[in-house]
């Protein structure tokens, strides 16, 4: 499988204007800059991305061995905390943390710690990203 996903610029570092698209259309020249990536203001940026494919990722790998162990997933919240850091030659993604919040009927915590570490280590996201990658993971009653 290969999809894909584009970008458009034009301007300088701080001044410039962006847009980034999705083949599906999911993202259609949505805008980002210096401005949304930096100083919080309204666009995306690409770690907010990176952030989302991660979560979807690593959620998706989750759902697929919960099944190969029997088990269905009720709910699955996960967020995924990306960090950027001022490096010496730039910047990079240093970090990136999963937090789950999940209702599994019939997982216990030891099944419920083991699975998820199983799909951490084997989403194509987190194989793909050389960051630090934690993950907290609640099993809620």
């Amino acid at each position: 499988m290969k999809t894909s996903g584009s970008a458009v610029w034009s301007g300088g570092i701080k001044d410039g204007k962006g847009a980034i698209s999705t083949k599906s259309g999911a993202l259609q020249a949505y805008p980002y800059g210096f401005a949304s990536r930096f100083e919080g203001k309204p666009g995306t940026n690409p770690e907010e991305l990176i952030g989302a494919a991660h979560a979807g990722c690593f959620t998706m790998a989750l759902s697929l061995i919960l099944g190969e162990a029997g088990l269905t997933a009720e709910q699955m919240d996960t967020t995924a905390e990306v960090t950027l850091d001022k490096q010496d030659d730039g910047f990079a993604i240093t970090a990136v943390h999963l937090v789950l919040k999940a209702k599994i009927p019939g997982a216990d915590q030891a099944k419920f710690e083991e699975l998820t570490a199983k799909a951490k280590a084997g989403c194509p996201v987190s194989k793909l990203l050389k960051a630090d990658i934690t993950l907290d993971a609640t099993l809620l009653a």
